[in-house]
Formats: C-alpha cells, structure tokens, sequence
C-alpha cells in the first residue's frame, strides 16, 4: 500500500489526478495541459538592474477545444487538506475566465462552480466522480447563454500555422467572449487593450474563427494608418490568401471577402468621395475598427459615416482607450467593453515593460516669460507684450534657449546611461522637430560625425527622414539612434526597443498620451529592452496620470527646474 503522504505534489498529479481525468473521459492529449505557465513573470527594476517575478502557473487547465478553456485544477501534496490551493486556483480562473474550479491532494476534488447552476458552489468529488468534458461544457454553454444553434460557431478551431504559438492567455480571453457575443447575436462590441498587446492578431483570430463557421463572410477592416493596413496585410491576416484584399487607389473590387482599408481610402470630406458607398449598406456582414478611439466614436466622423452605412453588420471596435474624452466616449456607441487588458495588467504579467519618469522643469515653464518693452524676434518683428506661458512655447512663441535646454538635457540622459538607446522626441510641430534635430546635432557632434544618423528627423512631410522610420524600429539597425517627431511616430510605430520617449509637445488628451506611451511598452528581451524611460517636459504624466489603467511607474524623477 503506497502511503500518499510520502508522495510528491508530481506523483500526486501522475498517480491519482490524472487517471481520474482520463477515466472521466478527458483526451490528455487534445483537452488536458499540465503545468501551465500563462504570465511571464514581472519585469522588476532596481537601478539598471532587472530580475523577472515568479510566473503564474496552474497545474492543470481543461478545455472543451483547444483555446477554450473550461476548468482549472490545483493539485497539492497529501500533506495538505482537499481544498488547500482553492483561493489561489480561483484567482487563476478569473484570469483564464473559466468558471470551474478544482483543487486536489489525491484523495478526492474540491469542486467550485460559479455558474450558480449546481446545487451548491463548492463540493467535494470522490476521484472518480469527476465530470466528464460533455457534461462542463453543457453547464458552461447553459451559463453563458449559448444555444445549441450558436455552438458551432463557439467551437470552430482557431487557425494554427503549426508552429505551436498559442495566443496568450488575456488575447484568449477576448477571442472567445467576442466570438460568443457575436454567435449569441450581439452586434456593437468593444476590445480594450493596451499598446502592445497585440491587438490585430487578436482581431484575426476572431475574424478567421467567424469567418471559417460561416457566421461573417465579408469582413471589413479598417485602420487609420497605412504601415497598419500593410502590417495586417503581410502579417496576422496572411492566411485568408486570396480571399483578401487592400482597398488601394480609392478602387473596389467586390470579389473578395476580406478587405482591409485605410478609412482615409475609403472616405472623404465630399459626398461623392465616399467610395465606400459602391457597396451596397448589406455586403459586409462585419466592420471591425482598429483604434476605434481615433474618431469612431465621435458623431461627426468619416468613420462614424461608414460605421452607419452599414449599420446592419457587427460593428467590433479595438482601442487602447476606452474613453477619449466626457464629450467622445467609445462606450456611448459600442456599450461597455466585452473585455479590458490594461497596461498596468500587462506590466504585472510581465509582457509589457515598466517604466521611469523623470519630469522636467525648465524655469520659463513654470514662471512664464514677458518680452521687455520693444523687444523684437530674431527676424526683427515685435514680440507682443504679454506673458507667455507653456502653452505658447514652439507654438506661438520660439525661445530657442528653451530648445537648447531641453536638447542638453536629452543628451545629458542618453550619455550618462546609453548613447545608443534608441530615443524618441515628441515635438509640437514639424518646424519644433527640425529646431531640435539641429540642437541635438550640435550637441552630439562626435557621434554624429561616426554616422549622420545618429539623428534624424521624422515627419511625414520629408521623405528621407521618412524613409528611416523601417531602420529606427529595425532592432538589427543601430541607426537612427535618436528620432525627432510630431505626429508620424504617434501610433501604428511598433518600435521594440526604443527605451526613451521624450515629451515636449504639449498633449491634449488621454488616448494620444497613452498611444505616445505605448511606443516604449513593448519588451525585447534579445536586445535587452526590459523598461524605458520617459522624459516629460511638459507635465504630461501628470496631467494625464491614470493608475488604474496604466500602473504607477517604477521611479519618479523631478530635479530642481534650471535652465532658460
């Protein structure tokens, strides 16, 4: 007789727990994974040192089909009673959204079920009382709502390019509540999910489980940025084939059944540029909008146009903001989000990278500048009297002191950590960019003489900065090392491993904040990109402070205002 006291937590899970699963008639194979880690593991950040947190691990996660998962299970040794492990197990399954729980020693299960359709929450099982996969998945499809019609489409597969990548676990999350709102016929959704997260892939796979059960034969895709219609194009929405098509040259083609478009392409400010009305309002039976904040929301939108155009189809919008203004709120059209990830979440997960703020204080910011009486500009035109503020600064007023100030200080960072830290500088306008690529330039002269790129300007309106923007987010690409912008670097920019955003522009609401942010969010373990850093001249983390989404930062920096 074994004693099970001696046993391992391993042998409690090989000997008993996994017996009694296959004998319930679970495929250990197809719908049984044992050890699963589904978080990275914090980025922790001391100095310029970093360690990785301990992992969230559930001993095992049951699914009906692959990426459906149903149950989770936490086995202990028999040392421990039945329920030991159940609090930590639950909070596994609220972030795997499985409503069934179960801890195990070996001699029996604990069974908790949030469905509120068994006789009792929590239970104790014999080992061979544990359900069979019909029987979860019955009580699971009576709990969300799922009739039996609408099942085939909850369980057609995710597409596998046979490479063994599995979405991560939030991404899985809101694959299947979007793909069961949908089957269960609910036509306004909204993702939220943070910078970085992967948000077009997520979007496939909803699109390609849709699009494959027959439930969505047309889908339209529309994305504010030509670098995202190309990345969704030659990347995540490569395996629709010849079924897809980018609307390109304002022309259209009706033979396909997946466009993707720019909405600029698509629409226009004149009745009769509205392409997009070549289709009959019934040809899509899907719109997903991609960063949705950007103007979907707001009633007098191109997008909005478009999105009530074809009013009849399912209407899913992706943002990183849920709320762009108390004026423009995403939810007002596409009601509360089916499903948040937040950057604070992914932080904690260890998918997304931390950060440090180092804030900025330069004197004429704070006190304000006056001309003296009679003061003229550098080209000889009087300055008006008054006082200016932060407002004004490289928008109305130029104090080139003040861009000297703030490109010593940028210098200053980079030479005192990394000189070759890939940078970004946000700057009010294109002319603010071009002022402060030449302080930049002046400031940096030895590194600058080793390779002209070291800085470089780019703004949509000059094409060979333009034309840099592929090397700088290029982590094989030493050069460009600092980037000076305005708005061309904003979103659609996925930059791996720049570690330093730098704000001098002053920003006017929470969504751009955020998509300047998420330029830094992403990790690259390989070129050692674990956190970034952000220099903020004009109160920006302040102003637009939101714990509950984004996290605290790791440090918070703010020497003694100096400078012109």
């Amino acid at each position: 007789m074994v004693d099970k006291r001696s046993l391992s937590e391993r042998d409690i899970c090989s000997k008993y727990i996994s017996p009694a699963l296959k004998a319930a008639g679970w495929d250990v194979q197809r719908q049984v994974r044992e050890e699963v880690s589904f978080t990275a593991g914090r980025i922790i950040v001391r100095g310029r040192m970093h360690a990785r947190g301990k992992r969230k691990r559930a001993d095992y996660v049951l699914s009906y089909r692959p990426n459906v998962p149903l149950a989770v299970i936490e086995a202990k040794d028999n040392s421990h009673s039945l329920g030991d492990g159940m609090q930590q197990a639950l909070g596994y399954g609220d972030d795997l959204d499985v409503p069934f729980v179960f801890t195990s020693n070996g001699d029996g299960f604990l069974f908790h079920d949030r469905t509120g359709l068994g006789p009792q929450t929590e239970t104790e099982l014999t080992l061979d009382q544990f359900p069979s996969p019909e029987t979860l998945w019955e009580r699971y499809c009576q709990w969300k709502g799922i009739d039996t019609p609408a099942r085939p489409v909850v369980e057609q597969p995710y597409y596998d390019d046979g490479s063994g990548r599995v979405p991560r676990y939030y991404q899985m999350v809101a694959i299947n509540r979007a793909v069961e709102a949908v089957a269960k016929g609910r036509n306004r959704l909204l993702l939220v999910m943070a910078t970085g997260t992967g948000k077009t892939f997520t979007a496939f796979q909803i699109i390609w489980r849709l699009w494959k059960a027959g439930q969505k034969r047309r889908i339209l895709f529309l994305v504010d940025r030509n670098v995202l219609a190309d990345q969704a194009k030659n990347n995540d929405f490569r395996p629709f084939g010849q079924a897809m098509t980018k609307v390109t040259n304002r022309t259209i083609d009706k033979s396909y059944e997946v466009y993707i478009a720019l909405y600029q392409a698509v629409s226009g400010n004149e009745e009769e540029r509205d392409i997009y009305k070549e289709f009959s309002p019934e040809f899509f039976d899907m719109v997903v909008i991609d960063e949705c904040h950007r103007g979907s929301a707001d009633e007098e939108s191109a997008w909005r146009r478009i999105l009530e155009y074809f009013s009849g189809a399912t209407h899913l919008g992706l943002t990183a903001t849920p709320k762009e203004t108390k004026e423009v709120s995403n939810i007002d059209y596409f009601g509360e989000p089916i499903y948040t990830y937040s950057l604070k979440q992914g932080i904690q997960d260890g998918f997304l990278a931390p950060y440090k703020v180092i804030r900025v204080d330069l004197d004429k910011d704070v006190q304000g500048w006056r001309p003296s009486q009679g003061q003229t500009d550098k080209y000889g035109h009087a300055i008006e009297d008054r006082i200016y503020n932060q407002k004004d600064f490289d928008r109305k007023l130029v104090i080139d002191q003040r861009t000297q100030a703030v490109a010593e200080r940028i210098t200053e960072y980079l030479h005192g950590s990394d000189p070759f830290q890939k940078t970004i500088v946000f700057c009010e306008d294109i002319d603010h960019a071009e002022r402060m690529r030449q302080a930049l330039v002046n400031l940096n002269p030895t590194r600058v003489g080793e390779n002209r790129r070291y800085v470089m300007r780019i703004t949509g309106d000059e094409l060979e900065g333009k034309a840099q923007l592929d090397n700088f987010i290029n982590p094989e690409e030493r050069y460009p090392v600092i980037a000076t912008t305005s708005k061309l670097m904003t979103t659609g920019v996925d930059a791996q491993t720049c570690k330093v955003i730098v704000l001098d522009r002053r920003i006017n609401s929470m969504t751009e904040f955020k998509q300047i942010i998420g330029r830094g969010s992403r990790i690259n373990e390989d070129y050692n990109k674990h956190w970034f850093t952000i220099l903020d001249f004009k109160k920006a983390t302040e102003l637009f402070a939101d714990p509950n989404f984004d996290g605290d930062p790791v440090q918070v920096y703010q020497p003694p205002a100096d400078g012109p």
